[in-house]
């Protein structure tokens, strides 16, 4: 599902504009990335290695004057590679910690299915809570906080798929996809000197950008499109082919999600069609196929598609 991804806010517009002199044809996920970002949620990226994700959340840091960090999960990661850890000082004779790269501002965790559950919960106790707990001490983490995940769908040997509780704690699922011929060209022709990621400076800083979050959640949204984004969500659980629906987190991440995007062009109201936009990043990682639609070859997101057409969309005045 693709949507006119004109944007209107002006300084969300500088953002892009970066990352758009890094990345050619990621427009959708440019945009998509700044919805959950803006949303204060986090994004599983979900694709094959070479696309561009950690280019882009670099891309991202440095538009933001954010600490990029990045976390290769490996099988023999610990939690405390990822959370810190106290360090006894001969000199001073206590413990000092030393964080860990889950403390930066922008996080790209980096094929995260390849390491244990009990490290993947290190980073996802940061993403639901804020905070950290390193040898009994509660961390804060730094404010914006953001988490980029990513897996590789081809790989599954040795691999921990992440169970639908903690799928359910990001609130977009995306894919980048290759790019066209004429994209792929355009890409070797900028890149054939010096990378364009050198030659971008920071065009918001950590301070507006919680400004922006914190307005965010001002944008209006009518009890209709509310009603819509629960239908939406009921039909996901009484559709034949789902054995489980999406849960009551996920329409908050919806709300959530739609009222970003509705700031991200320029309006302080969120649409109907935000919602339907945004629909099949928000639920389609969140619901669980029967076997039967499995063995059939029917994906998730041909599910929620299946719901979205099916849901009627509040038609009033204002929304026209």
């Amino acid at each position: 599902m693709m949507q006119d991804t004109a944007v209107y806010n002006e300084r969300i517009e500088k953002v892009l504009t970066n990352i758009n002199k890094v990345m050619i044809g990621k427009e959708d996920a440019a945009t998509l990335s700044l919805v959950a970002l803006l949303a204060q949620g986090h994004v599983l990226l979900e694709d094959v290695p070479g696309v561009g994700k950690t280019m882009l959340v670099r891309t991202l840091a440095k538009s933001l004057d954010c600490d990029f960090r990045r976390i290769q999960f490996t099988p023999d990661l610990l939690p405390s590679d990822v959370t810190g850890i106290s360090i006894y000082n001969p000199k001073e004779m206590e413990f000092e910690f030393r964080g860990g790269p889950i403390l930066g501002n922008v996080v790209l965790a980096d094929e995260i299915n390849r390491t244990s559950p009990k490290t993947q919960s290190a980073l996802l106790e940061g993403m639901e809570e804020k905070n950290v707990t390193v040898d009994g001490n509660t961390i804060p983490l730094k404010q914006p906080f953001f988490v980029m995940a990513t897996q590789n769908p081809i790989e599954y040997e040795g691999t921990y798929p992440l169970p639908e509780a903690q799928l359910d704690r990001f609130i977009l699922k995306l894919k980048m996809g290759y790019p066209s011929i004429d994209q792929e060209l355009q890409m070797l022709e900028r890149t054939s000197k010096d990378h364009p990621i050198e030659s971008i400076s920071a065009v918001i800083d950590q301070d507006e950008l919680i400004q922006i979050q914190d307005e965010v959640k001002e944008v209006y949204i009518d009890k209709n499109v509310l009603q819509y984004i629960i239908n939406l969500v009921t039909a996901s659980r009484n559709h034949a082919s789902v054995y489980l629906g999406v849960s009551p987190r996920g329409s908050i991440a919806l709300m959530k999600a739609a009222k970003a995007y509705a700031y991200i062009h320029g309006r302080d109201y969120v649409i109907p069609d935000d919602v339907k936009y945004l629909a099949p990043f928000v639920l389609s990682h969140r619901i669980i196929l029967t076997s039967e639609a499995k063995y059939d070859g029917l994906t998730s997101e041909r599910v929620i598609e299946q719901v979205v057409n099916k849901t009627h969309i509040p038609i009033r005045k204002e929304f026209n």
